[in-house]
């Protein structure tokens, strides 16, 4: 628990990085594997991870993120997509390989569970289902960075970009990308922090929470 909480504690959104650091193999596979192990609507892992090392592509990317040092300092650039609209229809072979998997192949309840999923998609979500997949993304990012920060790793989730510059770079840089297959939903930065940490913020949990006993 101590050590949990020492990590939240860490854990900021790290601006600029020690560009002369760089996170090591076993570290940033360990950061994500947290994301591969994270949880998902249905169980359905609708992400994919673009890690980007290379300087040049980083120069790329850095103007289309509002020109964000944290672009081009950060060890590690990982673009975080997730699977478009197509992959949740009626007969997509996504999900029947997904679904076979946690059914064990067992026809009747493949089906159950496609009916079940289908009803809730069209149901909750509808023509946004494709929020309805970057959200499945945030869960695995925020894992992501919470492992990062428990090994003293800084990051910074980056919001602020210009999607069609970003997926202009992506389609000429990445297979992923390339074939069609995913959305742009948004990118964390890894490394080291220059910096002292500034004086973490938050609300009182008794302004957060109602407990209803």
């Amino acid at each position: 628990m101590n050590k949990f909480t020492e990590a939240m504690d860490f854990r900021h959104a790290c601006k600029l990085f020690d560009d002369k650091r760089v996170v090591s193999d076993d570290d940033i596979h360990f950061i994500l594997e947290v994301g591969r192990k994270s949880p998902s609507s249905f169980g359905l892992e609708p992400w994919h991870f673009v890690v980007i090392t290379n300087p040049k592509i980083k120069e790329l990317l850095r103007p289309a993120c509002w020109d964000q040092p944290q672009i081009t300092t950060a060890s590690h650039v990982v673009v975080l997509l997730a699977r478009k609209a197509a992959t949740f229809k009626k007969g997509s072979p996504y999900l029947a390989q997904s679904f076979t998997r946690k059914t064990h192949g067992n026809a009747e309840k493949m089906q159950a569970v496609l009916n079940a999923f289908h009803s809730f998609a069209q149901n909750n979500w509808g023509e946004r289902i494709e929020d309805w997949a970057r959200m499945q993304v945030y869960i695995a990012s925020a894992n992501m960075m919470t492992a990062a920060a428990y090994i003293g790793i800084d990051s910074c989730p980056i919001e602020g970009f210009e999607p069609d510059k970003v997926e202009a770079i992506l389609k000429s840089h990445t297979n992923s990308y390339a074939r069609g297959e995913f959305n742009l939903a948004y990118i964390l930065t890894f490394g080291y922090r220059t910096k002292p940490q500034s004086k973490q913020l938050r609300k009182k949990l008794s302004e957060i929470v109602e407990f209803i006993k």
